[in-house]
């Protein structure tokens, strides 16, 4: 017989490439070692390749994946470690040979799939699937042998093959284990931020934060829209994590897009995805913020900047959890629960024609105000206390505020809220050359304060974190001579900042611990007057 034109070394090279390329991408097991096994069918002519492995617990051995079995043949190849073949080669370690199936005893044709089979022409091959701590199954194919190929080569290439394979099972094992133990310490933050706090990780004890607290635990249960209304750092996504994380939701993804942070033609490409090709520079396919959201909970914040066209796209997945990707026509169901947020009046909007007055409605379905800090004076000194024990551990400080300092800081009337008390607090434990800082490391718009006002003012007590400290809570005297200084005073600090950094607001902010946002706010708040090379 002339040799053939493709040695048999040459296609067991190929298959092995082919075996080694799937097996190091590989992501899906069973699909992975299916095609595996079709890879020896289709190169050298094996058939019904089975890969059978030892189930959990060792009390028996079962088909993980076959080429050329049917499903019902599959549900039938199980087997104990001692009987027949299989049993043989997984309990001893060696490679068997069946030269021919029907005159076998031990070979047992559990599947079913060789009945109808013409005799004395099939031989059966199998070798075991080998770890360091023994064997983890068996591979086996069927052959229909010629003069030109011997046991031998087989079971030196099906041993090969076998030892990928069992390579593949461990990295698998140990990814499966090391995605099995991040679950688990994932679980374990989410319960440990869920309980830092009594109530949802929001610090504060005022009237105003026990009704927002009653809000959440109503609020969180349903599948109801939510919608949070309130100034620039009061807390918004606060309260949107506290309602998804005491949800059914909770463990399932809470993806948050500020609408005000993307230029109008990149946002619906951000909310509802793209397809390859969209547009210029759409390379690739990208899904949307709404079905990586899937199951769990998108955050909308400053949804009042949303542009009208897509304030229709948005509406009809509120309605209908079902939208289309950009330039795409296949129709995409989700299932997710929205929670919205603005700073804005959205019934002005509405009135003004740049708010859809329906989309108004669906969203407003229970709404909640966030009240800013000034409102809410008493929370301050738990404020003040939670923050700058962060600061000190991030920073690695033992800072504590003076006396005057906690008193000017009660006092002031906080137009940043929140997020401006935070970043003011971590500026002063950096910038702090002492442990104790004292009012005249203040911002000078803080400590304008004064004698009639420090006089007025209740006082209360802060504890913990060594404050511990009197400092007042009551609110900074609304006589209107005081409050237009105050205001002065402010706008002087910040165009002062404004001058030092080259009128970079960046840099500025920086500086007076603000955000970008809180800086344009008091640029326009002020009518302060940009240079034009700015």
């Amino acid at each position: 017989m002339s040799k053939p034109d493709y040695p048999t070394e040459r296609l067991e090279l190929q298959a092995l490439y082919q075996i080694s390329q799937l097996i190091g991408s590989a992501l899906d097991i069973k699909k992975t070692l299916a095609e595996v096994l079709g890879i020896l069918h289709e190169t050298l002519r094996m058939e019904r390749a089975t890969l059978v492995l030892q189930e959990e617990g060792g009390e028996q051995l079962s088909i993980a994946a076959s080429y050329g079995l049917s499903k019902a043949e599959e549900r039938r190849g199980i087997y104990r470690p001692n009987e027949g073949v299989i049993g043989r080669i997984f309990q001893s370690g060696y490679p068997f040979v069946v030269p021919d199936i029907h005159s076998e005893p031990l070979f047992l044709n559990r599947t079913g799939a060789r009945a109808n089979l013409p005799k004395g022409e099939i031989s059966f091959i199998g070798v075991p699937v080998m770890l360091p701590e023994g064997p983890v199954g068996v591979l086996s194919v069927d052959r229909l042998f010629g003069p030109e190929i011997s046991f031998e080569e087989d079971i030196r290439f099906l041993t090969v093959v076998a030892m990928l394979i069992a390579q593949f099972l461990r990295l698998h094992k140990a990814v499966s284990h090391r995605q099995q133990v991040l679950v688990e310490e994932n679980l374990l933050l989410k319960k440990e931020l869920r309980n830092r706090y009594n109530q949802h990780n929001i610090i504060g004890q005022c009237k105003r934060i026990q009704d927002v607290y009653n809000y959440i635990d109503k609020v969180a249960p349903s599948r109801a829209t939510a919608l949070i209304l309130g100034e620039s750092g009061t807390g918004k996504e606060l309260v949107a994590r506290a309602i998804h994380l005491a949800s059914p939701r909770a463990n399932k993804p809470f993806i948050k897009i500020n609408c005000a942070a993307l230029p109008e033609n990149l946002l619906e490409s951000e909310l509802l995805g793209h397809e390859k090709g969209a547009f210029t520079g759409a390379a690739a396919l990208k899904k949307g913020r709404f079905e990586l959201a899937d199951g769990g909970t998108i955050f909308l914040d400053e949804v009042g900047e949303l542009p009208l066209a897509l304030q229709a796209k948005l509406l009809r997945v509120l309605q209908e959890q079902m939208f289309e990707r950009l330039g795409g026509i296949q129709t995409i169901t989700v299932n997710v629960r929205v929670i919205a947020a603005t700073n804005r009046s959205l019934e002005a909007c509405v009135e003004q024609g740049s708010f859809r007055a329906d989309l108004y409605y669906r969203l407003n379905v229970v709404p909640v105000i966030l009240p800013p800090l000034r409102e809410r004076r008493e929370d301050i000194p738990l404020l003040l206390d939670h923050f700058l024990k962060e600061s000190n551990r991030m920073n690695q400080r033992e800072v504590h505020l003076s006396s005057s300092v906690l008193q000017l800081l009660c006092g002031y009337n906080w137009p940043g809220n929140v997020r401006e008390l935070q970043n003011l607090i971590e500026r002063l434990v950096i910038m702090a050359d002492r442990e104790s800082i004292v009012s005249r490391e203040l911002p000078s718009y803080i400590t304008a304060v004064t004698e009639t006002e420090e006089s007025a003012a209740p006082f209360c007590r802060i504890e913990g974190a060594g404050v511990g400290y009197q400092a007042l809570t009551g609110g900074v005297a609304e006589e209107k001579g005081t409050h237009k200084f105050l205001k002065d005073m402010e706008k002087e600090e910040v165009v002062a900042a404004l001058r030092r950094h080259g009128w970079v607001q960046a840099r500025a902010a920086r500086e007076l611990g603000l955000t970008q946002r809180q800086m344009g706010y008091r640029i326009k708040k002020y009518d302060i007057v940009l240079p034009e090379f700015s």
